[in-house]
């Protein structure tokens, strides 16, 4: 099976059947398999904002912000038409060359800049951001704790955080077991902040999405933090 059938059949688009070894689930959380499947010409989400961004953003005195694992830049290019001024990070080139070229379409490209870096890896290196997010981002075994530490040192006093990811449930239950473990609650990130953060929200979010067609009801497990001024 090629990479690119495996992420169908990952994230619900498939319907053929195919059993998706653990190697080839592994193999979805590196850059190489989401630079193959964002050479594609098809689109791959929708280019809408995510729902618990607006929701968080919504009120808020735009500034700066950071969104990792942008990918094709929905969020990037959502923030920036309300006045922010943005970085979309993301670990996969070609994903990167698609948002920016999306930022171009939609008219925002001068208020934005990208950044290539694997969120495992990330260091704020002394740069600070008003709101830093992040969506559907889920790194493996449980490793969304250490992400969630290393952006919220991105955060500049006063700022925001808001990390949100698929809560385990049976709409998943057909994933692998890498991506199950890789799912996680809102509560599960506590531990992550560092002193100096006050949590607004930790909690699951319903929402209704579409697979195969087929409108399902899943939840967001969503956290919210502002650093002290």
């Amino acid at each position: 099976m090629s990479r690119r059938e495996v992420f169908r059949t990952l994230v619900g688009m498939s319907g053929h059947g195919h059993q998706v070894s653990e190697e080839e689930a592994a193999a979805m959380f590196e850059p190489a398999s989401w630079d193959e499947r964002y050479s594609s010409p098809e689109k791959i989400w929708s280019g809408n904002p995510n729902p618990q961004l607006v929701a968080a953003a919504t009120g808020l005195t735009p500034g700066t912000a950071l969104d990792v694992g942008c990918g094709e830049g929905g969020d990037v290019i959502w923030l920036a038409s309300q006045g922010w001024t943005v970085t979309g990070a993301d670990f996969s080139a070609n994903g990167l060359a698609r948002a920016a070229r999306h930022a171009e379409e939609a008219g925002v490209a001068d208020r934005v800049d990208w950044w290539r870096v694997d969120a495992r890896a990330f260091a704020a290196a002394g740069r600070s951001y008003d709101l830093v997010t992040s969506h559907y981002l889920h790194a493996p075994e449980g490793g969304m704790v250490e992400v969630t530490r290393r952006l919220a040192e991105a955060v500049a006093p006063g700022g925001h955080l808001l990390v949100v990811g698929h809560a385990p449930s049976e709409t998943f239950a057909h994933m692998s077991a890498s991506h199950l473990r890789a799912m996680f609650l809102a509560e599960d990130l506590l531990p992550a902040l560092p002193d100096g953060f006050a949590p607004l929200v930790a909690q699951q979010r319903p929402r209704t999405m579409t697979r195969d067609g087929v409108r399902v009801d899943v939840h967001d497990a969503t956290l919210l933090a502002r650093r002290n001024p």
